[in-house]
């Protein structure tokens, strides 16, 4: 891909945007549900605060680029007024705005938690503004992916609804462990987050897998497609990375199965906890080519 090219911001564009709604709603999840006390910690909010920044700017670039990559323009002209008008004329444009108004929402709920804390985090005003932002952003994105485009539309959004909330619970999670929890090494909160988070991950992974199979199956059609189409391709390079990270998840599951207790007796002993914060490392850092992928299969046809 030409790095010069519409289409190549474009995907970028769109990686930073589901990088952002990942480390966003994951770690919405992550403090409303496992780590309420983590809205005070610097790091926790830093994570949130990273992840609306990158969702809002990757939303807004997406806009401009996309109508550069189809009107054939050079990537620099994203932000020219004639190209945002057909752009927003667009069935893409107008779902596009709508998630850029929700990113503005969406910082509304990162203020008040920015403001108020770990209060913020245990009040349900602020949790039913949380859930509802993410699921706006989690829709919102999913209507611009081929499940829209399926023979059988309702359950195809329901599975891409699916994986894309697996999807951010899972990563985004791992970013408020690894930035949040295991820098603070705190043995309490060892004790009582981890285990959780481990449970999260599982039921995360599972529906990610399952939602991925019903995608793929109304996406691809035909099986042969899986390895003689460039969607297909791209597909097994996703699944390939996806196959690596599942390996250090696991090895960070055993980890919390023999060593945790461990290490909480030691009150988060560096060098006990180091193991286990290589793997989630490691596994935070194979995501992003998961990521990429993802914002590659975006732009594929699946009949190619």
């Amino acid at each position: 891909m030409d790095l010069g090219s519409a289409k190549f911001w474009y995907v970028a564009a769109r990686c930073t945007d589901y990088a952002g709604l990942a480390l966003f709603v994951g770690g919405m999840v992550f403090l409303a549900l496992l780590w309420p006390a983590g809205a005070d910690s610097r790091r926790a909010r830093g994570v949130l605060a990273t992840g609306w920044i990158l969702g809002f700017a990757g939303t807004v670039a997406g806009l401009g680029l996309q109508g550069a990559w189809v009107a054939q323009r050079p990537p620099g002209d994203l932000f020219d007024p004639a190209l945002l008008g057909q752009v927003l004329d667009s069935q893409f444009g107008r779902i596009w705005f709508a998630k850029a108004l929700l990113w503005v929402l969406g910082g509304v709920v990162l203020a008040d938690v920015l403001q108020r804390g770990e209060r913020a985090a245990r009040s349900a005003g602020w949790r039913v503004g949380a859930g509802v932002v993410a699921a706006g952003l989690l829709r919102t994105t999913g209507l611009t992916g081929h499940s829209a485009e399926s023979a059988r539309p309702l359950l195809s959004q329901l599975a891409d609804f699916g994986h894309l909330a697996g999807v951010c619970a899972w990563v985004g999670g791992l970013a408020m462990l690894l930035f949040g929890v295991l820098s603070r090494r705190d043995p309490g909160e060892l004790a009582s987050v981890v285990p959780r988070y481990s449970k999260l991950a599982l039921v995360s992974v599972l529906v990610v897998v399952g939602a991925g199979v019903v995608l793929a199956a109304g996406t691809l059609g035909d099986p042969g497609r899986l390895f003689t189409s460039g969607y297909g391709r791209i597909l097994l390079t996703k699944l390939a990375a996806l196959a690596v990270v599942l390996l250090f998840a696991q090895a960070s599951k055993s980890w919390v199965a023999r060593r945790l207790d461990f290490a909480v007796v030691l009150r988060g002993d560096a060098g006990a906890v180091r193991p286990f914060v290589y793997s989630v490392a490691a596994e935070a850092t194979l995501v992003v080519v998961v990521l990429f992928a993802a914002s590659l299969l975006v732009t594929a046809s699946p009949g190619r």
